[in-house]
């Protein structure tokens, strides 16, 4: 049964990631790069890609399945489902729909945002303030990309950089700590250089809608900016960086996670890096690198974790939440 106190909570989560691995060694066989290359630019050693016939609401519901499982509520305790992506074909009804029928969760308020690769820490925010006005006693939210559906294969410089996958949060209201659940959202944006990141439409054989970004006007971006934001949510939360147990950017970049953890100071916090293994997954990032340290059980339950999101429209959005 949901607790009866306000507030909200992360109460668990789940992933899915495409049974299909596609190494850097692979991509050298196709253009005009090396695994040592990839490696020490980005950090990426492999990534997984998902099949023509697999979609983004597939992967949403799987993932949403998995958190939803974990968490001991019943599909027909959930009265919210909110979807951050920004690369769904199937745009009506919205992915959020499909993953409410899915899982036969009837009744439920539905609805899909975009804000690219800082989706999920919004939607999560979005979810968290509903719980906290009595709007929502229940929420599964979620962060689901197939970015390779919207790559160029010939660009060096960026199809390296991705991966497709899902993670999936419940939010419910109540907690047993007097710390919030989910800590207060910081969150913006500078839309004068948010076509830094962008999805393009153009081509010889018709429109078609592919990735393009000017890597470094979106390296100095966040590796001095985003550090402040971070502790403006440490601050905010009541949770000075250097008592985080956790701390799961964005899955940019290797180098750009190290840059931001470093001028936070917060050297003794687990740090997720699960681009190494899953590339950047756009809004389902976040989600998944935070459900895999907690399955590999990196973090003590109760213990507070820094999220950070950020990306197209060079939007941003962070929050302490505790671990389910």
């Amino acid at each position: 049964m949901i607790p009866q106190q306000t507030g909200a909570r992360i109460v668990a989560l789940g992933h899915y990631l495409p049974s299909r691995e596609v190494t850097n060694d692979e991509l050298a066989q196709q253009i005009d790069t090396t695994d040592e290359w990839i490696r020490t630019r980005v950090g990426i050693s492999t990534r997984r890609v998902a099949e023509p016939d697999e979609s983004v609401a597939d992967m949403a519901v799987a993932a949403a399945a998995k958190a939803l499982a974990r968490s001991g509520l019943d599909a027909a305790e959930v009265d919210l489902v909110t979807v951050a992506t920004c690369t769904a074909m199937e745009r009506m009804p919205n992915i959020a729909s499909r993953v409410a029928r899915s899982l036969d969760i009837r009744g439920a308020a539905v609805f899909d945002t975009n804000v690219a690769c800082s989706g999920f820490c919004y939607a999560l925010a979005t979810a968290d303030h509903a719980v906290q006005c009595g709007s929502s006693r229940a929420a599964l939210v979620i962060g689901a990309d197939k970015m390779s559906d919207f790559l160029d294969w010939q660009d060096r410089t960026t199809c390296v950089l991705f991966g497709d996958g899902a993670g999936a949060a419940v939010v419910a209201a109540g907690g047993t700590t007097p710390e919030p659940g989910i800590g207060p959202v910081v969150w913006g944006s500078e839309p004068d250089r948010g076509e830094a990141i962008r999805l393009e439409t153009s081509g010889p054989e018709g429109p078609r809608a592919l990735f393009r970004q000017d890597g470094q006007t979106v390296y100095r971006w966040t590796t001095t900016t985003l550090a402040s934001v971070a502790r403006q949510a440490c601050e905010r939360a009541g949770v000075p960086p250097e008592e985080l147990a956790g701390i799961v950017t964005h899955q940019a970049n290797l180098r750009i996670i190290d840059r931001i953890v470093d001028r936070l100071g917060a050297h003794q916090a687990v740090v997720a890096r699960d681009v190494v293994d899953s590339g950047n997954t756009s809004a389902a990032s976040v989600p998944i690198a935070l459900s895999k340290l907690i399955e590999q059980g990196a973090l003590p339950t109760g213990s507070p974790v820094l999220l950070l999101g950020f990306g197209a429209g060079l939007a941003y959005a962070a929050q302490v939440v505790r671990c389910p």
